[in-house]
């Protein structure tokens, strides 16, 4: 009998209730545990415990919180590859990979270590006669983090790291998919001495969130998704008064231009495209190729996905996993056979990849003479499948860009350094990289997109994070002496 993974609540591991749900190993396809779904009951006492911790917590001093963060940054690179092996035996991803994400959410940790410069007021000092004001930053209260399959560490560090820096206290609720990590994660802040009822992980599926974003006690959700989720889940949280930051979707473009290193750009493409099984929000999904350079670009990449190794995310042999689910390796591959029927070239079909057991294995994919209006094309797939779209010019690349519904990041390989400055100043979306093909920012700096890839106004990590999880009050201050004071109806204009 399969173990139950629980919820983490006031400091402690806390059994789920009736409703469990499986969680599967996906090299093997079998059921490896299963996920306790939190009712509306769980996420009231978590909240309850939350709401509990606040006002402690909020008074820690800064340093202490520092502490904590510095703490929490020394066990985690400590304990990384245990925490790898975790995310691949539930993700799929290759054990390299899943180091890679803990890196990635690392940075966050140590940005929010410098969290007293972060929560840095501001002072003006006589702004009338006798007048100074003064601005601080205070927490929100209780927050909610609600975060995708993908990346089981690296989002949920994005986000709580910075919520408890900043005085709050976090419900996660993590994906269904993968759950453990969470649990791991909140284990190790407590042992890096943060209080209980801080930091609360209550596992759950759609009842668990709609149970989050309507409770009144929860004043403010983060949440990493598809877009129509995020939507969703945007307007509901809004419309029950939280402020909401909500990413969503993307569909990222990686142009090629005439005068690009092509063996380079390859490289850049099946690195971008395959890697983590393109299970990534930021994975180079489209391919455009400017000129005469897509008949030569697309034999070099098809050269290199001849090459990967595709098998268990733990045989150090493996350069790709599996997708997370049957449903996704079914829905991906459904992509592929489309897209013919559409008029578009499949070059490489990965669902001709054989491979043994009954894990959730899919071969990459490389589809040429790609158009918008083909679903292969408009979707995000969310998979092992890279589209070549072939245009003439440098101005109908960035066209093409700009008219896609998602805008979360982009990419141009060029060695002109006048065509990358006008790509950067032209292409209309939130992530840019020139020569680097997934340019998700180092943790000093703040991720998100734009359009459809972005639902609110405030991006994930770094400064905007701070700005999320804080609110300003100013203070106006005067100290008269008593035979000062009067009566005055009129406006203050001090």
């Amino acid at each position: 009998m399969s173990s139950t993974i629980g919820h983490y609540v006031d400091g402690a591991k806390v059994a789920g209730g009736e409703r469990t749900g499986p969680v599967y190993n996906p090299a093997t396809g079998q059921v490896a545990s299963q996920v306790a779904l939190a009712s509306a009951a769980d996420v009231d006492a978590a909240v309850g415990a939350a709401a509990q911790a606040y006002g402690g917590w909020r008074a820690v001093p800064l340093a202490k919180r520092a502490d904590v963060m510095f703490r929490m940054r020394h066990l985690l690179k400590e304990r990384t590859d245990e925490l790898a092996r975790i995310i691949t035996s539930e993700h799929g991803k290759v054990v390299s990979d899943a180091a890679g994400e803990v890196a990635r959410g690392l940075e966050n940790v140590e940005f929010c270590a410098g969290l007293m410069h972060q929560l840095k007021g501001e002072f003006s000092e006589q702004v009338a006669t006798g007048v100074d004001v003064h601005q601080v930053r205070q927490p929100l209260g209780v927050v909610a983090c609600i975060t995708p399959f993908n990346f089981p560490a690296m989002v949920p560090l994005w986000m709580i790291s910075t919520a408890i820096a900043a005085g709050n206290t976090v419900i996660l609720k993590p994906s269904e998919r993968d759950p453990s990590a969470a649990v791991w994660l909140a284990e190790l802040f407590t042992e890096a001495g943060l209080p209980p009822g801080v930091f609360n992980v209550v596992n759950g599926d759609k009842e668990t969130v709609d149970a989050i974003l309507d409770h009144p006690d929860i004043q403010a959700v983060s949440f990493v998704g598809s877009t129509p989720i995020a939507a969703s889940i945007y307007e509901r949280a809004a419309s029950n008064g939280k402020r909401v930051q909500a990413l969503g979707g993307a569909k990222n473009h990686m142009v090629v231009m005439p005068d690009a290193d092509l063996d380079m750009a390859a490289d850049a493409a099946v690195s971008a495209a395959y890697g983590s099984a393109g299970e990534r929000c930021m994975a180079i999904s489209v391919l455009v190729a400017v000129g005469d350079v897509a008949d030569d670009v697309v034999e070099r990449i098809r050269q290199r996905m001849d090459k990967l190794t595709i098998g268990d995310g733990t045989d150090p042999a493996s350069e790709m996993g599996p997708l997370i689910t049957r449903e996704a390796q079914q829905r991906v591959g459904s992509y592929v056979g489309g897209a013919a029927d559409e008029g578009a070239t499949v070059v490489v079909d990965g669902r001709e990849r054989e491979f043994d057991g009954d894990g959730f294995f899919l071969g990459v994919s490389l589809v040429d003479h790609v158009k918008p209006g083909m679903k292969v094309y408009d979707d995000e797939i969310f998979g092992p499948v890279l589209s070549v779209v072939r245009v003439d010019t440098y101005d109908e690349a960035v066209e093409l860009i700009n008219a896609n519904d998602y805008a979360n990041g982009v990419a141009i390989f060029t060695r002109d350094g006048k065509t990358a400055r006008e790509f950067e100043f032209d292409v209309e979306v939130g992530m840019v990289g020139v020569n680097v093909p997934i340019p998700v920012p180092i943790g000093s700096f703040s991720f998100g997109g734009w359009k459809k890839s972005l639902f609110g106004d405030t991006h994930i990590y770094g400064p905007e994070s701070f700005n999320f999880y804080t609110r300003r009050k100013v203070v106006t201050t005067r100290w008269p002496e008593p035979s000062e004071s009067q009566v005055n109806l009129g406006f203050p204009t001090h």
